[in-house]
């Protein structure tokens, strides 16, 4: 009898056992086949902006809060230029980098857009978390834009929100 609950213990156990999740979608190879020199590229105009994200918010009190998913969306809106990202970097509530999500060029064509996916229970950057992005674009091309959605759900209840970017450089 003892036998039976040992092996129906470890077989419980062995079954409960989750596999460590990645905290944020930070997926390299995605960004290494989007890699691209433009050092030989001529009248690039630069930009950098700047985009609130919301891993946290406040419910109830300020002594609890509700963790979100979130998403970056950055979209080139030409329909003719490819556009280039230089840099997407994650702070945390006290402007603290917490990373850097690609370290070379990348290139968005004409139309499209890729996004960055910080999962629920990445709360690293709190409920004052934004982005910095730099950007390049050719000359009379259309900037970008950079959207932030938040979104959670618990039982039947759905919550979801956006912010979009402001360009301060």
């Amino acid at each position: 009898m003892k036998l039976k609950y040992i092996s129906l213990i470890v077989a419980f156990l062995s079954f409960s056992c989750v596999e460590e999740k990645e905290s944020s979608s930070i997926n390299p190879e995605n960004w290494s086949k989007r890699t691209i020199d433009i050092s030989s590229k001529k009248a690039l105009e630069y930009g950098k902006s700047y985009l609130s994200i919301y891993s946290q918010i406040y419910s109830i009190t300020e002594h609890r809060k509700h963790n979100l998913t979130s998403m970056v969306s950055m979209r080139n809106t030409s329909e003719t230029d490819t556009i280039y990202l230089l840099r997407a970097e994650y702070y945390d509530t006290h402007g603290t980098s917490v990373r850097k999500y690609f370290n070379s060029p990348i290139y968005l064509l004409p139309m499209e857009t890729t996004e960055i996916v910080i999962d629920e229970i990445d709360v690293s950057g709190g409920t004052g978390s934004n982005f910095i992005i730099e950007w390049k674009i050719p000359k009379d091309c259309p900037e970008p834009i950079f959207e932030g959605i938040m979104t959670s759900t618990m039982g039947k209840q759905g919550l979801s929100f956006t912010t979009v970017s402001k360009r301060i450089e």
